[in-house]
């Protein structure tokens, strides 16, 4: 019996529970086994070619799959050198889409991003000339070292999926458009830190770390190979569009979603939940953005792990990437030297699992 069928065994009638431990509620799947199998397929060519480009970093794969299936907006951050450009594109690179990369300095002006008006004086008329943020996937390279005026430049993309150019309002493709941001934590100097509201906006934020020494063996060997470079796609937008409707149909029972909601709204009550000792530590709480990023990158994760349906453990695996760029963490905090993954856990913690 493969996972599908377990599943439609377990959603087999009303009466049937959701899940082995007999928590939740079970009805039978939206997703059909032609669906299924397909979704199974895209996932596997997408590992297969992130696997082929970036040696470990398993969480990172986790990340920006889901978010990809999610719909989503990912922030990568790490020091410099550890592949945060590189797996940014090879993830785009995996599908067959448009693709753009900006690379973000000081000097870098809004119009250099959603595009300008040209005036012809042979014509006596303006041409709309549009910038890289029309893409399938745009990689900003090191956000932070662009400013505030430009980083804003990004919002009504994100959020609105438009930009506004000389008065009028130009959509993104319908399909897919999916931004991907870098940056690096430890420069300060010529940075100019992304303000709430642009974190905001981002599905997850994923952390990479350095890689094991064996690993960093293997990348030696693959360099010397030349097994490293860009492959040809293996997906289509068409592929990654029809899996996003499929993450859409996943199951999350309503017990599930009070789990979450339960989750965000700790981060807004933290001093009543928070051990003493942490207490004063969190300044600003999450926004209802994280209630619906944790539902929607639980469901592609839930998939990824080849069920049709979530389960708390979704959540939870992901509760870092959703939650680290929106709970702000207090002066206190950063002066005892506490990490945001530590109040998270905490945090988390405090909620009972359904």
């Amino acid at each position: 019996m493969n996972e599908y069928d377990k599943d439609r065994y377990r959603f087999n009638g009303k009466e049937q529970r959701m899940a082995d431990n007999g928590q939740f509620q079970g009805k039978v799947p939206d997703i059909s086994k032609t669906e299924f199998d397909y979704a199974q397929d895209v996932i596997r060519k997408l590992a297969g070619y992130f696997q082929t480009r970036v040696v470990g970093q398993q969480m990172l794969k986790l990340s920006l799959i889901a978010g990809i299936l999610a719909d989503g907006h990912i922030l990568l951050e790490s020091v410099p050198g550890l592949a945060k450009t590189t797996a940014a594109k090879a993830i785009s690179d995996a599908v067959d889409g448009k693709f753009s990369r900006i690379q973000c300095t000081p000097d870098l002006l809004p119009s250099d991003i959603i595009g300008t008006q040209i005036y012809h004086q042979e014509t006596g008329g303006f041409e709309t000339i549009f910038g890289p943020v029309f893409a399938n996937f745009v990689l900003l390279d090191e956000v932070n070292r662009s400013s505030a005026k430009t980083q804003s430049a990004m919002l009504e993309a994100m959020q609105e999926r438009q930009v506004t150019i000389g008065g009028v309002s130009y959509r993104m493709p319908e399909d897919i458009f999916i931004v991907i941001a870098t940056q690096n934590p430890i420069e300060q100097e010529g940075t100019y830190p992304l303000s709430e509201a642009q974190t905001d906006r981002f599905m997850i934020k994923e952390k990479i770390t350095y890689p094991s020494p064996e690993e960093e063996t293997e990348i030696l060997t693959r360099m010397e190979q030349g097994s490293l470079g860009k492959q040809p796609p293996v997906l289509t937008i068409q592929d990654v569009d029809k899996v996003q409707e499929i993450v859409g149909k996943v199951y999350a029972d309503a017990a599930i979603k009070k789990y979450i909601a339960d989750i965000v709204n700790a981060t807004r009550h933290a001093d009543e939940v928070l051990p003493e000792n942490m207490r004063g530590y969190v300044r600003i709480g999450a926004s209802p953005r994280a209630s619906i990023a944790f539902l929607s990158i639980a469901k592609a994760v839930a998939l990824m792990q080849g069920r049709t349906y979530v389960i708390p453990d979704d959540v939870k695996r992901m509760r870092h990437q959703v939650l680290r760029h929106r709970v702000n963490l207090s002066y206190a905090a950063v002066a005892d030297g506490v990490e945001p993954e530590m109040v998270i856990d905490q945090l988390v913690g405090s909620v009972r699992t359904p």
